[in-house]
């Protein structure tokens, strides 16, 4: 029997930002950014109220298609439970379809709330299969709801009715590996860029792209002197050049000069993975060729708090 919420029930929810595919894992490596989103859920009486501050502000539904609260909801029916109403307010500051996950922590900002409404009866399990349901891919959903880093997976019924079944398992980031994020002002389209990658790839650019993959793995837990060689792809990013030129530009500036540089998810976002400060002379060349510099570090999961 579905159990409703108590009126003047509250909860808080920070959640990561997230970089997706690091190069080669295209829709499997991830992992969660110090940049936050917050969102604080009230049950009341009747309704939907939403507010939302920073980014999105001016463009972001203020009704039930807000992905938030279709999150919500969808996490309320996983644990059979209802709320009579809801007073949702947004707190955003990561950038939006800028490939550092925006989409991805809204879901996992919403299933997050709804758990902690019902008291944490969710497993982490649970909040990646929910979250990674709005996004068709588990990479930068997991990394929001885990934290660190990820390796994620995709499990497809061959019935085609069953539902997807994402999964991911967390590995632990070096401790002296940082990130340094390079955001162009302009967006792009998820799906869109999607487009442009070829329906067939060849043997050797998908052996090349497994075997860096791997050690990738590798070179995040233990041996991050690999981070150069290991962020290395031929199955998406050549593919992107075309539509995303000043990334792409950015990105091979980065790799001669010996940073381990990819586009982050479907871009526009440029990411470098180091151990050592980025010199101060290309962070003002970047500056003033238009890009928006953010040094970040590996974050930890997301975070609900429970509201006396």
């Amino acid at each position: 029997m579905s159990v409703e919420i108590p009126q003047g029930t509250k909860v808080h929810v920070r959640v990561p930002a997230s970089s997706a595919n690091l190069g080669p894992g295209f829709d499997t490596l991830g992992i969660a950014l110090t940049m936050y989103d917050e969102v604080d859920v009230e049950v009341i009486p009747s309704g939907l109220e939403i507010e939302i501050h920073g980014e999105g502000a001016q463009t972001l539904p203020r009704d039930g298609s807000h992905l938030v609260v279709r999150a919500i909801r969808a996490g309320l029916t996983a644990a059979d439970a209802t709320a009579p109403g809801l007073k949702v307010t947004c707190y955003n500051t990561i950038p939006q379809s800028r490939g550092l996950g925006s989409s991805a922590a809204a879901a996992v900002a919403g299933v997050a709330a709804a758990n902690g409404l019902v008291g944490n009866s969710l497993s982490s399990a649970q909040l990646v299969q929910l979250a990674s349901g709005f996004e068709g891919h588990p990479d930068n959903a997991s990394a929001s709801v885990l934290g660190d880093a990820v390796v994620s997976w995709t499990d497809v019924p061959v019935d085609g009715q069953t539902l997807p079944q994402y999964n991911a398992v967390g590995i632990h980031a070096h401790e002296s590996i940082r990130a340094t994020a390079f955001i162009p002002s302009f967006h792009a389209s998820t799906n869109a860029v999607r487009k442009v990658l070829p329906s067939d790839v060849t043997h050797q650019d998908a052996r090349f792209n497994v075997s860096r993959a791997a050690l990738l793995t590798v070179a995040l837990q233990n041996h991050p002197e690999y981070l150069w060689e290991a962020t290395r792809d031929r199955l998406h990013q050549p593919y992107r050049a075309d539509v995303l030129p000043v990334p792409a530009e950015w990105v091979n500036r980065l790799r001669n000069r010996g940073y381990a540089a990819y586009l982050s998810g479907a871009g526009p976002t440029v990411m470098v993975l180091h151990t050592e400060p980025i010199s101060p002379a290309i962070l003002d060349s970047a500056r003033e060729d238009g890009l928006r510099v953010e040094e970040l570090k590996v974050a930890g999961p997301v975070e609900v708090t429970t509201v006396a």
